[in-house]
């Protein structure tokens, strides 16, 4: 029985003894208790880095005669929950992008009742259940409900005053050592995010033990690898970023600044003559990017995104800033533009004379990869069910791709050697259980390069990444944000020689119940290889008060290696091995 119909049996049977006009029947939900072991966790007392959208005091907007009722102090609650769980997906102004438009047009038309019972349960396109997940209380979903009635508030902008009042250069670019001050295995580490503990953690790839766990801004996103491999990058939701040094004798952070109030993307210069040469940020709010210092992260240029949408040549408000990456081919930065449907090639080789092409490809761009040459970049256009496709050596839009499946989110993707379509790369779905392959090799098999030569059917919808390795057979697809605990604790494993079968099945993986971390529903997501590309590793998100695990897997035989369980551990999320990340290898 497929993910679909487990969750509309579940809904029918909820309504089975009330007939209401709306898509679900409201029952109480509250969180667990929290464990007493973990009451005096690093998340207990953490508070973000600087200002996040949640933190700033905005004012209600005017309210209107058939407003909800909302105080102040639920206003600037109901803010910071916004911008940790919903802006991401839904944008600040609530315009939407990978997640539906909530503008108060919608909102209103669809109802308080129709907004706490979709935020209370989720659906299977991927929008989580936080009410019956314990992760809202039914307080907060009843607040988050007539929070959505009444317009949002627009932030402050945040220019380069903002910028430079915030940066700082912790240790000078003469104090750092000349070479490496440690032993460590660099190459091997795992940047590790613990998302509500505003941290992450470097795990020793060998030996699995925690080398240090650096505070950083909110819900780091990503990692980044400097060319050299000396430098770590991380940002944080809150669009603080973080410069760790590699070669100090204990990994340390150099220098830091908040480029805006919401960010995800990071990147540095990787081009022959450029390497650690720039960084580039790119934030959600002010929807702009900023090229820095790759040393001292100075910000030296800021560019705004806001502008007209491809197509339909209306100007947008908010064109955020989604996945950035460096080119192999050029010195350019590829900068997708979410909103506005733009992918924009910066060249760096000369910031003061900034050259950039703009690139129309579809609406609603978010993240994506190089195939295995790393010539072409592949990004997903989720909310059209697109995936974009960028010659980076020629500097063009190569092809626009329909996936067949329902918001696809690949993270940066997967590239396989196909036993009968040779190069292909692969995307899970967020709104559906398929995982699309398309084919990448338009020199050695032409007739399929850029075409879904393969739909496969994983657990379910609510997938957010897939992973493989060029050294490994298999093909791995999470689903965090499935409604189903049962689904979200497992992983559904592929084998890629195997691909060519008339009916393709996956292995299920209990990560969560290998993990055997108690009580919670833990998602499972984000499929990460070591440097050997021998072992993967998940991540058990568990809620920031309870029990959360990292479960480490053997390649080969698909058996559970070891857990990595410790009181540190507070909501791991993202995992970014150095080599391959550096290397661009997925």
């Amino acid at each position: 029985m497929d993910t679909r119909t487990r969750f509309l049996i579940r809904t029918a049977s909820l309504l089975s003894s009330v007939a209401l006009p709306l898509m679900f029947t409201a029952v109480p939900v509250s969180a667990e208790d929290k464990p007493k072991e973990h009451g005096s966790s690093p998340a207990a007392a953490y508070e973000p880095s600087m200002t996040t959208l949640g933190q700033m005091k905005l004012e209600i907007p005017g309210r209107k005669p058939d407003d909800p009722v909302m105080t102040a102090e639920e206003f600037s609650k109901a803010n910071t929950i916004y911008f940790e769980r919903c802006a991401g997906c839904h944008g600040v102004l609530r315009k939407g992008a990978t997640g539906k438009a909530l503008t108060t047009d919608i909102t209103h038309e669809r109802g308080y009742q129709h907004l706490k019972d979709f935020i209370t349960y989720g659906s299977p396109a991927g929008m989580p259940n936080w009410g019956t997940s314990g992760d809202l209380s039914e307080a907060d979903v009843d607040m988050m409900a007539r929070y959505l009635l009444i317009e949002p508030p627009q932030p402050p902008e945040f220019g380069m005053a903002e910028m430079r009042k915030t940066w700082k250069v912790l240790v000078p670019v003469d104090k750092r050592p000349t070479k490496p001050e440690n032993d460590l295995q660099r190459d091997n580490i795992f940047s590790v995010t613990l998302r509500d503990a505003g941290q992450v953690a470097l795990i020793d790839g060998g030996t699995k033990k925690i080398i240090k766990i650096i505070d950083t801004g909110y819900a780091v996103h990503i990692s980044r690898i400097s060319a050299s491999g000396r430098f770590l990058f991380v940002i944080g939701r809150d669009a603080k970023l973080d410069m760790i040094d590699l070669w100090m004798k204990e990994p340390t952070i150099v220098a830091t600044v908040k480029i805006g109030a919401e960010a995800r993307s990071i990147e540095t210069s990787k081009f022959k003559g450029f390497e650690d040469k720039y960084a580039v940020a790119g934030s959600y709010w002010p929807p702009q990017y900023v090229i820095m210092d790759g040393a001292t992260l100075e910000p030296l240029k800021i560019k705004s995104t806001r502008g007209v949408i491809y197509d339909s040549q209306e100007y947008h408000p908010e064109p955020r800033v989604a996945a950035i990456l460096a080119s192999h081919y050029r010195p350019e930065f590829i900068i997708n533009v979410k909103e506005t449907g733009k992918i924009l090639l910066v060249d760096y080789s000369d910031i003061k004379n900034l050259k950039t092409t703009e690139i129309e490809a579809e609406r609603f761009l978010h993240d994506g990869g190089l195939d295995s040459t790393k010539r072409y970049f592949l990004v997903a256009a989720n909310a059209r069910n697109k995936i974009a496709v960028i010659d980076t050596k020629e500097g063009k839009l190569t092809a626009l791709i329909e996936t067949g499946g329902q918001t696809p989110h690949p993270g940066r993707g997967a590239n396989l050697m196909h036993p009968v379509h040779g190069p292909v790369w692969a995307t899970s779905h967020l709104g559906d259980e398929t995982v699309a392959l398309i084919g990448t090799d338009p020199e050695g098999h032409p007739d399929k390069a850029w075409k879904v030569v393969q739909t496969l059917e994983a657990l379910g919808g609510g997938s957010l990444f897939v992973k493989s390795h060029p050294k490994s057979d298999h093909l791995y697809v999470d689903a965090p944000l499935n409604p189903e605990a049962e689904v979200s604790g497992s992983i559904a494993v592929f084998t890629v020689s195997k691909l060519g079968d008339k009916e393709p099945k996956y292995k299920e993986l209990p990560i969560a119940q290998w993990a055997n971390i108690g009580e919670g529903q833990p998602r499972v997501v984000q499929g990460e290889y070591n440097q050997a590309g021998d072992e993967v590793w998940f991540s058990v998100w568990n809620a920031k008060d309870k029990v959360s695990a990292i479960v480490v897997v053997d390649d080969k035989t698909l058996k559970m290696k070891t857990v990595i369980k410790d009181p540190k551990l507070i909501t791991p999320t993202g995992k970014f091995n150095v080599f391959n990340t550096r290397n661009d290898v997925y």
